[in-house]
């Protein structure tokens, strides 16, 4: 007997016939002998509309806590239609609200953390032989206020229920086959990663893949808790991400599949580079500040002033001064929602700095190479700017770690970048890829 967490995504439960699709699977589960407790995202684009119609009622931007109360209601049906469902099976099933659940969060409506999880009625419901049902995305402050954990925040309410529970296994249920060398609604013939490290998966999720959110991958490392990634539409056997163990069937730049053992061979050498798979992100802008003195503090005030307004960076560069003048330029990525406000607090620093101009690009995308071993083997560099090249796909920006490797291009190209390198490492499968939902999630 184990106990496991099983998150259904929106895609998964969008309507009756899929909810009752979803309680046929947990039943199952439960007839096997496992434990089993759900958490459940809102129905389809149920948080969609239900922004909409916020949007209509209050044009100048509704009140954080009151939207935040109005979008756990998506969730609240999830749950509810769900155990009932489960409950027309002939398995006994109850649901709880994140609140009832003991998710507590801080303050921050709309982006909430969590700051402790005690599911004692969770663990209640299970030791009584009920299946018990969490409604996602959503806790409470501590001034008891409804919050909500942000966009995604449904994987990391199932991850850290499955910590709390101390779980044998959060499944992670969407509508593709489990984690993908690229994505395959651009790439059709992307092959399926069985298994995956964590830490490739915390990267993967960094660079903008979809499947699995940031922070809950954060939570599963931090914790120690195993993902299995599955569609709830097939019975693939989906991918495992595996916490503190040998990588297993990722692939090599040849797009071979490596399993690990205890000896190695002539054809499978222990330095290959393995590649798990490339991520992209079109979500992305870029500003470039130029004329920047060359002087300790500089670059300090820049970036200091972009943090203090609350936006993230995600690359920099910096070029070397040659200029006789000793400025410099300074270059850096954030998301291209916070585009204006970045803006404005560079521009405020552009007087006191001397600084020459600052420019602003919309539209710019990411791509992003992931595997093992990639800063030891330069020929993995030299495969990924030639397939770029080969494409006529112009680098703007390159950045690099233990298993990364990022390039900033063109929006407008981004998809075809992804492809080239796709081909150029070989990962392309004999089969096509299925979207059971069409969105990925």
């Amino acid at each position: 007997m184990a106990l496991l967490v099983q998150k259904f995504g929106g895609s998964s439960v969008s309507d009756v016939d899929a909810i009752r699709r979803v309680a046929q699977r947990v039943a199952a589960s439960r007839a096997a002998g496992d434990d089993v407790a759900v958490v459940v995202s809102a129905m389809g684009d149920t948080t969609d509309d239900l922004l909409d119609l916020a949007g209509q009622v209050s044009p100048n931007g509704p009140p954080e806590r009151e939207l935040d109360m109005l979008l756990t209601a998506g969730e609240r049906i999830s749950m509810a239609l769900l155990a009932m469902a489960i409950q027309d099976l002939g398995t006994p099933a109850r649901s709880f609200t994140g609140q009832q659940a003991g998710m507590r969060t801080d303050s921050s409506h709309g982006r909430a953390r969590l700051l402790d999880v005690t599911p004692s009625r969770v663990a209640e419901t299970l030791k009584r032989g009920e299946v018990a049902i969490v409604a996602g995305f959503q806790g409470v402050s501590e001034d008891e206020d409804i919050t909500t954990l942000g966009r995604g925040g449904s994987d990391t309410t199932a991850v850290a229920l499955a910590a709390a529970l101390n779980a044998d296994v959060c499944e992670i249920y969407t509508d593709v086959d489990g984690l993908y060398t690229a994505d395959p609604r651009i790439v059709p013939t992307a092959s399926r990663v069985t298994r995956i490290t964590i830490e490739e998966t915390l990267e993967m999720a960094a660079q903008g893949a979809k499947i699995l959110h940031l922070r809950a991958v954060e939570y599963a490392r931090r914790f120690g808790v195993p993902l299995h990634v599955r569609s709830s539409f097939s019975d693939q056997e989906g991918t495992w991400i595996l916490v503190d163990r040998p990588l297993t069937g990722a692939l090599h730049q040849d797009g071979t599949t490596r399993h690990t053992s205890d000896t190695t061979t002539t054809e499978d050498p222990m330095e290959d580079p393995l590649i798990s798979g490339i991520a992209h992100d079109k979500s992305l802008a870029k500003i470039t500040v130029v004329g920047v003195p060359d002087r300790p503090g500089a670059a300090a005030k820049v970036i200091g002033a972009v943090s203090t307004a609350g936006v993230s960076i995600d690359m920099i560069v910096q070029n070397v001064s040659t200029s006789p003048e000793g400025l410099s330029d300074i270059s850096f990525t954030l998301p291209e929602a916070d585009g204006t406000v970045a803006v404005a607090a560079v521009r405020e620093l552009q007087h006191e700095l001397g600084v020459a101009d600052v420019l602003y690009t919309s539209h710019v995308g990411k791509l992003s190479l992931i595997g093992a071993g990639l800063r030891s083997n330069p020929a993995v560099a030299q495969r990924m700017f030639g397939a770029l090249a080969e494409a006529g796909i112009n680098i703007e920006m390159i950045s690099t770690s233990e298993i990364r490797i990022s390039v900033i291009t063109d929006q407008d190209v981004l998809e075809e970048a992804v492809r080239a390198v796709h081909r150029a490492f070989r990962l392309d499968s004999d089969a096509e890829a299925v979207v059971y939902g069409g969105t990925g999630r």
